[in-house]
């Protein structure tokens, strides 16, 4: 077991699929909820709203292989491949119809599953993740979809590649504790190893595209009027397409929910409470 000093959960480590998945749980009450930490933070990253969300639902929050501080499998970078692990992590932790809070690189991997696995989630929380086709993208998530080969970035210093990324949350300054979680999550070749997930969003995110329509799960996008990484156009791709979604465009850039959790948390039990019954 991983205790955080500070923190309102303790995070801990279980075999999943044959891979070590750091996790951290809330108190077993009413509906189940499976969020997934985007890269690159970690599930650290739902601190800020983890409180609120744990009075209306039983929490799972994972990172995700390759991402935060789980053990990476090369063949599960990718956004299909990863939502086919969502539904193993589910299982794993006998979650039998979750609500699954996706921001940022859980977007697509959760909309595969619903699309792949219909009726096995009960509603998704999304948005702040490349979705349109063509590509609508800007800073380093561009440039790393763009970059011929990955070398440039295996010879960067990971922290301060880590760093660059984070200087997107604007409105809140990060407790070192959880600043030095992230950068401890893609040290050494981790950064690098992790960006082949990103790197699959060309070939992938169109099959998506085409998927969208027949998911049939009620999902809730959530992006940041101020984000310039993942436009607001990508939030809007996904609502044109999704036959059951709501769009929220809240005043925040692209960490939405760690520069304005009470309006993210806020939106998400409003949407677990009335949205879908």
């Amino acid at each position: 077991m991983v205790t955080w000093l500070n923190a309102p959960f303790e995070m801990r480590f279980k075999l999943i699929g044959g891979l070590t998945v750091r996790y951290a749980v809330s108190e077993d009450h009413g509906d189940q909820a499976l969020l997934l930490g985007p890269w690159p933070e970690s599930l650290l990253a739902f601190e800020r709203v983890w409180w609120r969300l744990a009075e209306r639902a039983h929490l799972v929050a994972v990172d995700l292989p390759g991402f935060g501080h789980s053990q990476r499998r090369d063949s599960l970078l990718s956004p299909d491949a990863m939502g086919e692990f969502i539904v193993t992590v589910a299982d794993a932790f006998g979650l039998s119809q979750p609500h699954v809070v996706a921001p940022g690189t859980g977007t697509p991997a959760a909309l595969f599953a619903a699309a792949r696995h219909p009726g096995r989630l009960r509603s998704l929380v999304v948005g702040s993740s490349a979705a349109a086709v063509p590509l609508e993208l800007g800073g380093m998530v561009k440039e790393i979809i763009e970059a011929p080969d990955l070398d440039g970035f295996r010879q960067m210093d990971p922290r301060r590649l880590v760093s660059a990324a984070l200087c997107g949350i604007t409105r809140y300054p990060l407790p070192e504790p959880v600043r030095d979680d992230y950068l401890a999550s893609y040290q050494g070749n981790r950064f690098a190893g992790s960006l082949g997930y990103l790197r699959a969003y060309p070939a992938e995110l169109p099959v998506l595209a085409g998927l969208l329509p027949q998911v049939d799960t009620p999902v809730q996008i959530i992006a940041g009027a101020g984000d310039t990484v993942v436009p607001p156009a990508n939030a809007r791709f996904l609502h044109e397409r999704l036959p059951h979604s709501r769009l929220d465009v809240i005043d925040a850039g692209h960490f939405a929910w760690e520069d304005a959790p009470a309006e993210y948390a806020g939106l998400v039990t409003s949407w677990w409470r009335g949205a879908v019954g």
